[in-house]
């Protein structure tokens, strides 16, 4: 008799997804517009890139406590606070349009992102069948995939025609719709052990394989994400919103399958494979920079990032605990966050110095980088699923 299939979308993940969607939305819109923002008040793409890192630096900080916070069991708690700011702090940009107080909101902001998103990673976690649990994360993964998809198109469509001010608002009205779905949402009820506040505790030892080789990845990413749109109106190419909406394109359709194959096969065909085409997206752009190479940069990127960093998160938690989930999410996410954050800050200060394309070329050196530490650490570990696959701990 045939086992029956495992249930993975209930109401309460596709709600949890929805919310996730929201949440990176308001994220990537005021991400990819943020330096045309800085230079709307007079800052340089070194002033952006600081922004930038500041915003990721300040999310590395918070994520720690909030996982330890999430692992004694205030999962619904921890999100509430992270939509309420992340639905005020556009409105501080409109409000108080000064150099230093929008690098206060940004900062308060990179604390919000850091509160919703690891709680809604978590409380992911919580629901997907163990059975189904790659997939189901790859699934999850498919909020960023869409909020890829339409969050810098509309936010730079709505910079460039309707101003900042209707941008802003925009991104505060999702966190209210993310609010309201908020009190739909009913979390599996997950029997923790209470946990003294420790720093040692702060960061789950067995994420940090897969969290360090996707912070290396990220480097690039976090150039990609905060200048694509400015070098393609400095290049005189087509907008940065046409390649972003062509890069999710690619993400999603790589998401929609990573999730199964790395159940299947292991994480080790994406390490690999990915951080080779987002190599390719970085050289064609730096050292060919046309309409041709742009676009077909945005596919490898998407391809890139669509694979990468869902079958990564999966490797960080697979084998956490329910009581050490929050601390795997949030030492996978603080990668995450130094990566963009770093990224940006270097590639800024990159551009400043030697350009655009020359940019392009450095931060590609960073893919390299990180398959050779998966290979000599990631793929050796026992949270890997190629590893638990090749030894037959599946």
């Amino acid at each position: 008799m045939s086992q029956k299939p495992v249930k993975l979308w209930t109401k309460d993940f596709t709600l949890i997804i929805i919310i996730n969607f929201l949440v990176f939305m308001n994220h990537l819109m005021i991400l990819s517009t943020f330096p045309f923002y800085i230079e709307y008040l007079g800052g340089s793409e070194t002033v952006a890139g600081l922004a930038a890192a500041l915003f990721s630096i300040v999310a590395v900080v918070f994520r720690p406590v909030i996982g330890w916070m999430l692992d004694n069991g205030k999962r619904k708690a921890i999100l509430i606070i992270g939509l309420c700011g992340m639905c005020l702090m556009p409105i501080g940009y409109l409000v108080l349009a000064t150099m230093f107080l929008a690098f206060v909101c940004r900062m308060i902001h990179g604390a919000s992102l850091a509160f919703s998103n690891t709680s809604t990673s978590t409380i992911a976690t919580d629901i997907i069948p163990k059975q189904r649990f790659a997939e189901g994360m790859g699934m999850f993964g498919l909020a960023t995939a869409l909020a890829t998809a339409c969050a810098p198109a509309l936010g730079l469509a709505l910079m460039d025609h309707m101003g900042f001010t209707t941008l802003f608002i925009f991104a505060a009205i999702s966190m209210v719709i993310a609010l309201i779905l908020f009190l739909i949402l009913k979390t599996p009820q997950v029997k923790v052990e209470k946990k003294p506040f420790t720093v040692k505790g702060l960061l789950d030892k067995d994420a940090i394989p897969a969290s360090f080789t996707a912070l290396i990845f990220m480097l690039t990413y976090g150039a990609l994400e905060n200048f694509t749109a400015k070098f393609a109106a400095e290049q005189n190419l087509p907008s940065g919103g046409i390649f972003f909406a062509i890069m999710a394109v690619a993400l999603l359709v790589t998401r929609i399958s990573a999730g199964k194959v790395t159940d299947q096969h292991g994480e080790g065909i994406f390490a690999y494979s990915c951080n080779i085409a987002m190599l390719i997206a970085f050289l064609l752009m730096g050292l060919f920079p046309n309409v041709v190479t742009y676009l077909i940069s945005a596919v490898l990127a998407g391809f890139g990032f669509g694979g990468l960093e869902p079958a990564l998160q999966s490797m960080a938690v697979a084998i956490a605990p329910p009581e050490r989930r929050g601390s795997a999410n949030s030492t996978f996410l603080c990668a995450y966050d130094i990566g963009i954050g770093v990224g940006g800050g270097i590639a800024g200060s990159l551009i400043t110095a030697v350009g655009y394309n020359h940019m392009f070329v450095i931060m590609a050196v960073f893919n390299i980088l990180s398959i050779v530490i998966y290979m000599a650490w990631g793929r050796k570990h026992p949270s890997s699923f190629s590893y638990r696959i090749k030894h037959g701990m599946n």
